[in-house]
């Protein structure tokens, strides 16, 4: 069984390697632009703190690593068609011809939806999300907004990259249910329990604050139905004519 193994172990390893060298080349260029990049994460930020205030750090070295983290997150974001298409070549060797065919339009939609995910979250999401935390209290003045830019950045990161894994979702499901894994009735039957999954996912990378985890699960549950009535174009669930007959 170990022998049988051993081959897709080693494909894994290859195609794991391949990912992880083209993220650590786009992360060290992107690493001799993090300020620019710095800005654009900024900007929501910047909108709705008060007048000439600036995000501050707390922490010996949380600079460096903020710029660590800049260069990371948009390395990533980068590297996604390559990191695509090694996890379709991985998946590749079990299937058939006619669904191998499909690696470049994977590579391709997986690619909008993700950047497409990234953009929601960055010109709705977390403006609203923004407007409401951190001016929260300060109309008052019961409260200064100091955000740290570690944890900022940090919290950005998590949505951005929250919601392009989100809107993966119609993506996935085509492929799943064009190559027989799935029909429309799986995802039907399955519904309660995605949206209970969706609010608990939502509740995890979101801020304890009910906007915000709303403006997350409300694009999710909408993309799940979006993804039952892809799949039922795709592969319908046939009726059982079998037990018809009977």
């Amino acid at each position: 069984m170990l022998e049988d193994l051993k081959p897709h172990l080693v494909d894994l390893r290859k195609r794991l390697t391949i990912s992880t060298i083209t993220l650590i080349v786009m992360f060290f260029a992107c690493y001799g632009f993090w300020e620019s990049i710095l800005q654009i994460i900024l900007a929501p930020l910047i909108d709705v703190l008060p007048k000439d205030t600036k995000p501050v750090f707390i922490q010996v070295g949380e600079g460096f690593l903020t710029a660590v983290k800049v260069a990371f997150f948009s390395g990533f974001i980068i590297s996604l068609p390559i990191i695509f298409w090694q996890l379709w070549l991985f998946v590749a060797p079990g299937l058939y011809n006619n669904e191998k065919r499909l690696i470049l339009p994977f590579i391709f939609f997986a690619t909008i939806m993700f950047l497409m995910g990234v953009l929601f979250a960055y010109f709705v999401v977390i403006p609203y999300g923004l407007a409401f935390l951190i001016t929260f209290g300060n109309e008052s003045g019961m409260f200064n907004a100091m955000p740290s830019i570690g944890y900022y950045v940090t919290f950005f990161a998590k949505f951005m990259i929250g919601f392009g894994i989100a809107f993966e979702l119609p993506v996935v499901c085509y492929f799943l249910a064009k190559i027989g894994l799935i029909t429309d009735q799986t995802l039907i039957k399955f519904f309660r329990i995605a949206i209970v999954l969706i609010f608990i996912l939502a509740a995890f990378l979101t801020p304890p604050e009910v906007t915000t985890q709303i403006l997350m699960a409300a694009p999710l549950v909408v993309l799940y139905g979006v993804s039952i009535v892809i799949v039922r174009f795709v592969n319908p669930e046939k009726p059982d004519l079998d037990s018809d007959d009977e």
